[in-house]
């Protein structure tokens, strides 16, 4: 189990050191001159010359790059170059902000989505599963500003009970965007629950199917120890995956929902710092972004093992 963990730890940090390396030269080979994007085209070659001083970018690539890792690791991502402010603290507003959608779509979304796929899964070819997997389909197929626009429609102008638009900054407290965080955690959660709910249908169909649970049926338990006890233990490893998948695509930064209600949030910072060529901010946000990814598939693969003993019994056997 430790040498497990420690191989994953490891297996992390090779993959956000490659992100991040990747991610540098990207952010760096965007056609145009940085300091001339940041002053204007009016600009004199003298007042660029000492931008570009500035920002080091007479230095070379790899010069730059190690510098900036190794600020990074110590816990500065630089200077905006819009603001002129830390780029930690700008970023950490708008990461929290994201954060507190991506709670209420995690609670919400998966809870729902579990329990609705384990329902279609256990009644195959019935009702209930014919009107769930209906509805996520639906729920796949329809683009996320299809959603969100269906419900500013439904409940910020059919219905004024929500805000359509976030009116706040990024510094509005916790108690100000609250009113304003349903209707993006809605719209984010119809398109990930329709993935999870799919793909707990077809776990739980294939499990009840196999000849684990025909035993324990045969054996004389009753139907819900065998769902519960048996069939849902297997049924959950495949969905994970996705589940980590789904939360790490939320706290990384939804572009499309943030810029549809004005949400202050991490997708929507993005979208600014690519408009107005922030390159330390931009950097910062897809490092940060890969580092999430990281996580979540860290924690999921953690989460599978807890939950099957056979591969916790395979990983001492092969390490000894």
């Amino acid at each position: 189990m430790i040498v497990f963990v420690l191989k994953r730890l490891g297996s992390a940090v090779l993959t956000v050191a490659l992100s991040s390396l990747l991610v540098f030269f990207a952010v760096q080979a965007l056609p145009g001159d940085v300091a001339v994007q940041v002053l204007g085209r009016d600009a004199t070659p003298e007042a660029v010359a000492a931008l570009r001083e500035q920002l080091h970018l007479n230095q070379p690539a790899w010069t730059r790059y190690l510098s900036w890792i190794g600020s990074a690791l110590h816990g500065d991502l630089g200077t905006s170059l819009v603001s002129g402010n830390a780029v930690a603290a700008n970023l950490g507003l708008h990461l929290r902000n994201t954060l507190l959608i991506a709670v209420v779509t995690v609670v919400v979304a998966i809870t729902s989505s579990l329990v609705l796929g384990v329902v279609a899964g256990l009644h195959r070819d019935r009702w209930p599963d014919t009107v769930i997997s209906w509805l996520s389909l639906v729920g796949m197929s329809v683009p996320e500003f299809v959603v969100a626009t269906l419900l500013v429609l439904i409940f910020s102008v059919t219905v004024p009970i929500l805000p359509a638009v976030v009116l706040d900054g990024p510094n509005a407290s916790v108690a100000e965007l609250l009113p304003a965080i349903w209707l993006p955690a809605a719209a984010l959660g119809v398109v990930m629950a329709a993935y999870i709910v799919r793909m707990a249908r077809t776990s739980v169909i294939d499990v009840m199917a196999s000849e684990f649970v025909t035993t324990a049926t045969l054996k004389g338990l009753t139907r819900w120890r065998v769902v519960t006890r048996h069939a849902l233990p297997s049924a959950l490893l495949p969905t994970l995956n996705v589940i980590a998948l789904n939360v790490a695509w939320l706290v990384g930064g939804v572009v499309v929902v943030e810029s549809v209600f004005n949400y202050p949030g991490l997708g929507k910072l993005m979208l600014e710092s690519v408009y107005d060529r922030d390159l330390p901010m931009l950097q910062a946000i897809a490092l940060v972004s890969a580092a999430i990814y990281v996580v979540c598939n860290l924690a999921a693969d953690l989460a599978a093992m807890a939950l099957d003993p056979k591969l916790r019994t395979g990983r001492r056997t092969a390490t000894r």
